[in-house]
């Protein structure tokens, strides 16, 4: 076994490694958005244009929205969702990898205790009749080991050590697109909230509308026809409301089963939005590679995909194989401890495939053309990521100018609406022209409150565009991510 080591340990220190070395692949990088970061984002308190973003944008971007029951509901993602335990228990299973590839570094050591027994039968021994005996093995042991002479196994540490690292960065995505679903549902209830609690509020307009309407009615001032219209509005503004519960029911629910409970099980008391997105802090494109999770997880599965090269291409040369065994071994227990009972064997082995049609070069052509596809995937990212942040930032430009002209609509609407009031109980037009009014200044109040959800979610967007302050720093480091060492990755409480 001292041979075995120090063979082993010569050879080791000594062996080459095939393959190619990893080279971090190019990405496209423009040298600003087309769409500009708004003068608010760029003139946020604490956060500078290109610099790294703060702990608590970092953590819990959340917070930014300044929302105590948004906080609450987005702790609890860590505790029980359970997408996001699977993808933890991906990473850990990741890891168990490492270990598994890195113990083919070390010898294979064997050992046990045998007892045989034979008999021959007397019809086909000719000579000594027939023969019985014994043989008893104990205790024997055993190693094997195939030095690491050209790098495969180095490589195939190296590639499973990128899929750890690749598996960390998927749990973060993973973790970073389900806070941002929350957030979103979160915003869309409240704004169903404040939709219905508008529809409440014309009801009870339209209620007063309606007895005016049959008090004139009643006066002889005003038509059947006059309160039918008025009867209809109401009824039709009820509806409305009602309609906004199913919405509001099932983005509760949502959040339910994102924060790992039953929906019967989560109740979200009403209240009213009132919140603005908040000033997000921008980066520079050639920043944006190291903040999102999803880009650090492609490009750490091209890393993995061009060590598989290098465990490829080590198949092509000579394989040295050292085993060693002993024991003792003896037909009678009584002589099976003494000193000639002793065996053992030691040697090496040397092999070679010569022939194979072509399957190691296949082998080899399949590894190149899984990085070649590995790169692409990870160009196609980094464009898709670039994409998210333009239509994202156009988005919030946008809405914010159009929800400025619809608060414009909405105050001409209700103006529009008293003047219309106005002029039927001055008996200049009729009923149906209230009734127009009544609908468009409704119209427009509902679309101002959709917006204003619309540019919270657009804001939820963004930052998860961004990578929701996450960074590449995050990433564990090959030491980290094996099992013995603490990880940076938060595992999931059970």
């Amino acid at each position: 076994m001292r041979v075995l080591v120090v063979v082993g340990l010569a050879l080791g220190t000594s062996a080459c490694l095939v393959g190619p070395n990893y080279v971090k692949p190019s990405a496209p990088a423009p040298p600003s958005f087309k769409e500009p970061l708004p003068d608010a984002f760029k003139e946020a308190p604490g956060w500078t244009r290109g610099t790294p973003l703060d702990d608590m944008h970092r953590g819990k971007w959340w917070e930014i929205f300044n929302d105590p029951t948004l906080n609450s509901l987005e702790e609890q993602i860590n505790v029980n969702n359970q997408t996001l335990a699977a993808a933890e228990a991906s990473y850990r299973g990741a890891q168990a990898a490492i270990r598994v590839a890195r113990a083919s570094f070390y010898p294979t050591l064997s050992g046990g205790v045998s007892a045989l027994g034979t008999g021959t039968s007397g019809n086909i021994a000719i000579s000594r009749g027939a023969q019985q005996y014994a043989l008893l093995t104990a205790p024997s042991a055993g190693a094997t080991w195939a030095p690491d002479l050209f790098g495969g196994i180095r490589r195939s540490v190296e590639a499973n050590t990128a899929l750890a690292q690749a598996s960390a960065g998927d749990l973060e995505n993973t973790r970073l697109l389900l806070e941002s679903e929350l957030a979103s549902d979160y915003f869309i209830l409240r704004g169903l909230d404040t939709e219905k609690r508008l529809l409440d509020d014309t009801v009870v307009a339209y209620q007063h509308a309606l007895d005016l309407t049959v008090n004139r009615f009643k006066q002889g001032v005003a038509s059947q026809v006059d309160v039918a219209q008025a009867q209809t509005q109401l009824a039709q503004t009820q509806a409305q409301a009602t309609d906004t519960l199913v919405q509001r029911q099932q983005a509760e629910h949502a959040i339910a089963i994102l924060i790992g409970k039953p929906p019967s099980e989560l109740s979200i008391p009403v209240a009213i939005e009132r919140a603005v997105p908040p000033p997000i802090p921008g980066v520079i494109p050639s920043e944006l590679l190291q903040r999102r999770p999803d880009i650090a997880a492609n490009e750490r599965r091209v890393a993995a995909a061009n060590a598989q090269i290098g465990v490829a291409i080590a198949a092509f040369y000579p394989t040295l194989s050292l085993s060693a065994s002993g024991g003792l071994e003896s037909s009678s227990l009584l002589s099976l401890f003494t000193w000639p009972s002793r065996f053992w064997s030691l040697g090496p082995s040397f092999s070679e495939l010569f022939y194979d049609a072509g399957r190691r070069r296949g082998i080899t052509e399949e590894a190149q053309a899984a990085y070649d596809s590995a790169v692409a995937n990870y160009r196609q990212s980094v464009l898709t990521a670039f994409q998210n942040v333009e239509d994202d930032l156009t988005a919030l430009k946008v809405l914010e100018g159009e929800a400025a002209q619809q608060a414009e609509a909405v105050e001409y609407a209700n103006r529009s609406l008293e003047l219309a009031n106005a002029q039927y109980q001055g008996g200049i037009t009729t009923y149906l022209q209230v009734i127009s009014a009544q609908e468009i200044a409704l119209s427009n109040q509902v679309t101002s409150v959709q917006l204003q959800t619309r540019r919270l979610t657009a804001a939820v967007a963004l930052i998860q565009a961004l990578g929701g302050g996450w960074d590449v720093s995050e990433l564990p480091t090959p030491k980290e991510v094996t099992p013995q060492k603490a990880q940076k990755v938060a595992s999931v409480t059970k």
